[in-house]
């Protein structure tokens, strides 16, 4: 399993007999607590994953990834970019992805010859509405719409003294809002964590998980094969349909921008009914207790039931005022005869 470390076999005696006991019982027993805690299953959609030996990306017809300006493939990675300046590179995926709860795993690489803080600008991986359109957000679209994570390696805000990078952040956009740049996104992210991955000689690896309306984020950076929290944000609505893909871009700083793999999971996760009922469609990306501007919260469309009851009463109400109008004009003429009379 991806999330728990296998632990290391140690010599002497009696070694053996230890290896096979953990092989027998510790690991299926914490495999079974695993999934009796999360009630969750894990299925690896190959249509929305990029792996080795990336067969047949950006030069065949079949392929489901497309690669946009800088970037190349070779044997070992991705390249969004290489350590030069003015660069920007994306790949994405033709598929739109209609799973209602996912996790993608992105193994990547950021390395180059500029010092600390001497190199930019870092990568962004995406699932948007609209794909294959370059920007100046890592290397794509401004107020895009869907959910953006960012791996900034370089601070533009002056007097940085709260955070460390680079960080990692998370942003939801309807279409309405514009990446902060000179701010390194902070008016418009959800939450975030430092994490140092440049010029490291071990793998480096984020999670993104959505799983019944929250978004968590996971590093595994240290080398140790142990993930830890980065970003854990409750009501978040992305619609289905929308396009996995990931860019980056330099300017007067750079660094190389690799992507070994990304790796989408369906994941199969258990509702009560009650939660069934309560989970509707989405259209447009929205976050619990943040108003998004230019979208204005729309009422439920009305039920054939409710539109039945409201014409029936309705019905039932003029008749009744026709009855009571007609008793009171025949009371009204009566009266008139006498007074003639």
């Amino acid at each position: 399993r991806r999330w728990w470390k296998m632990a290391a076999p140690r010599k002497g005696n009696g070694s053996g007999l230890l290896r096979i006991w953990v092989r027998m019982f510790l690991f299926p027993l914490l495999f079974l607590l695993r999934v009796a805690g999360d009630q969750t299953e894990e299925y690896l959609k190959r249509e929305h994953s990029l792996m080795k030996p990336y067969q047949g990306v950006g030069s065949s017809s079949s392929s489901l990834w497309d690669l946009l300006g800088n970037a190349m493939v070779t044997t070992q990675y991705v390249r969004l970019t290489p350590d030069v300046q003015s660069k920007q590179g994306a790949v994405w995926n033709r598929v739109p992805c209609y799973l209602r709860d996912w996790e993608l795993q992105v193994h990547f690489k950021i390395h180059g010859q500029g010092k600390k803080n001497l190199n930019g600008d870092g990568i962004a991986i995406w699932y948007t509405k609209d794909r294959m359109q370059s920007g100046p957000v890592f290397g794509s679209k401004d107020n895009f719409v869907g959910l953006g994570v960012f791996i900034d390696t370089y601070p533009n805000e002056e007097k940085q003294h709260e955070r460390t990078f680079p960080y990692i952040s998370a942003m939801v956009n309807n279409g309405s809002l514009s990446y902060d740049h000179s701010r390194d996104g902070r008016p418009t992210e959800l939450g975030g964590c430092t994490a140092v991955v440049r010029n490291l000689d071990h793998d480096t690896f984020l999670v993104i998980r959505y799983v019944k309306r929250r978004l968590t984020i996971m590093i595994n950076i240290d080398g140790k094969q142990e993930w830890r929290d980065c970003l854990d944000f409750p009501g978040v609505h992305l619609p289905r349909g929308y396009f996995f893909g990931t860019s980056s871009v330099t300017g007067d700083l750079s660094d190389n921008h690799d992507i070994i793999s990304l790796k989408l999971y369906q994941l199969t996760v258990e509702r009560t009914p009650s939660e069934k009922m309560a989970e509707k469609e989405v259209f447009i990306p929205t976050v619990d207790n943040m108003k998004l501007p230019g979208v204005e919260t729309s009422s439920e469309p009305m039920s054939g039931f409710a539109l039945f009851l409201i014409i029936f009463f309705s019905l039932v109400g003029i008749v009744f005022a026709g009855v009571i109008g007609a008793i009171l004009y025949n009371k009204w003429q009566e009266k008139t005869r006498k007074h003639f009379y």
